[in-house]
């Protein structure tokens, strides 16, 4: 009975992300064939400044909100996190733009107030357990910015890369205002302190999260700062689409990892926790095994039918980075695991060892090898990385090959309610 309500759970957060993988997709296929191979470039480049930017913000507005939500009030956390949000949103642009000037700073800036401060209500979500309302402002990303979009586009007439941003920017201001309504209904604005004790707590929690996943980005973006420096913008929007296929297909992982963190937060079993991460691990494994095959079988000359002239490239990046798409699928679920249970060392550890790879390497093979080399050195650096978190949970566990291969009552539980879904 347990087993069927972890399916169950599991299976509802699959749903949605079916909807976002298509949502993400089309958006993707959309930006190449409007704003080409250099727009697509400078998309990446933006939102990869945005992620760094991201991971000061979440310090306070990321897991942290998540772990201390069924601690704390949500008077005693939130204010931190809006705060927060504002004061790294407008402070670390401005810093960005001594030594990396760009014409769209001013969007970065709204971008990065916004979604740090809608990050702090959704994660807010995941720490009460509210899934539901997770999956739906994750879907809702999508739809929204798609819409804003097509309006500034064909309604404005605002047709340059300008109108992405503005567009995302519309997007973030209006999730923000819906989802505080949400959380403000159960918050007594009368009871809002500022206690330093909880802000210490915050802050340790946080930055020990964000200085893992800060590193894994560096392991995931640090190929297009090397390729735009040896190759030039335009080999960075090609080589974003192959990234682009990974985290549409790492989605999947991310949102059961979201799933399960959430579970092991209000979970004391230990025992309970492991089996959980393990079927989760089951499903990961297979749904990112399915995706990886179907983007293999397709035709190269489709990707350049469907993506522009400039992405004929797209189906040899996937094929070089499917090992490391594969690793990282499994391994979000191990990572999230340790978070979980506040075992951060071993993330850090994990992230520096795929990041020393990934520098190296790349000063000497990125400027011979190009978008080739960039593919190779990332997945490789997935799979150290990931490698390391496996060693370390079947330390703690046994191994069994079984963890990766759904059992036949598993099958039918998940195809029966797929199904009904």
């Amino acid at each position: 009975m347990k087993q069927k309500t972890i399916l169950k759970t599991l299976l509802k957060t699959l749903v949605s992300r079916f909807l976002i993988l298509i949502l993400n997709f089309g958006l993707v296929i959309y930006s190449t064939n409007m704003w080409g191979s250099e727009g697509k470039g400078v998309i990446s480049i933006v939102i990869a400044d945005l992620t760094i930017i991201s991971f000061f913000a979440n310090i306070f507005v990321g897991s942290s909100m998540s772990y201390f939500a069924s601690k704390y009030r949500i008077e005693e956390i939130l204010p931190f996190a809006y705060l927060w949000s504002v004061a790294v949103g407008i402070s670390v642009p401005v810093i960005f733009s001594f030594n990396h000037a760009s014409e769209y700073s001013g969007y970065l800036m709204a971008l990065s107030v916004l979604s740090s401060l809608l990050a702090a209500n959704v994660n807010l979500f995941v720490g009460q357990q509210n899934i539901r309302m997770f999956n739906l402002y994750t879907v809702l990303q999508q739809v929204i910015h798609i819409i804003f979009i097509v309006v500034i586009v064909y309604a404005v007439k605002i047709t340059s890369v300008d109108a992405y941003f503005m567009a995302q920017i519309s997007c973030f201001g209006v999730l923000f205002f819906m989802s505080t309504f949400q959380v403000l209904k159960y918050c007594n604005l009368k009871q809002i302190v500022f206690s330093k004790k909880i802000a210490g707590q915050l802050f340790d929690y946080g930055w020990k999260t964000q200085l893992s996943a800060f590193l894994q980005f560096l392991n995931n973006r640090l190929s297009f700062y090397f390729l735009e420096y040896f190759r030039g913008i335009v080999s960075v929007g090609i080589f974003s689409i192959g990234v682009a296929f990974s985290e549409a297909i790492w989605t999947v992982s991310r949102s059961l990892s979201v799933v399960l963190y959430a579970d092991i937060l209000n979970n004391k079993n230990s025992n309970e926790a492991i089996e959980k991460t393990k079927v989760s691990l089951r499903v990961s494994f297979l749904v990112t095994l399915l995706f990886i095959a179907m983007m293999l079988m397709i035709p190269a000359r489709l990707y350049s039918l469907v993506f522009g002239k400039d992405f004929s490239q797209t189906k040899e990046i996937v094929l070089y980075l499917s090992p490391g798409i594969l690793a990282i699928a499994v391994s979000n679920i191990i990572g999230y695991y340790f978070a979980g249970i506040n075992k951060l060392r071993i993330l850090n550890v994990k992230s520096v060892i795929g990041l020393i790879f990934t520098v190296i390497s790349s000063v000497f093979v990125i400027p011979k090898w190009g978008i080739k080399g960039a593919c190779i050195i990332t997945s490789v650096s997935y799979c150290l990385s990931s490698a390391l978190l496996f060693w370390r949970f079947y330390q703690i566990t046994e191994f069994n090959l079984q963890d990766f291969i759904l059992s036949r009552a598993e099958m039918n539980l998940l195809l029966k309610k797929f199904l009904k879904k």
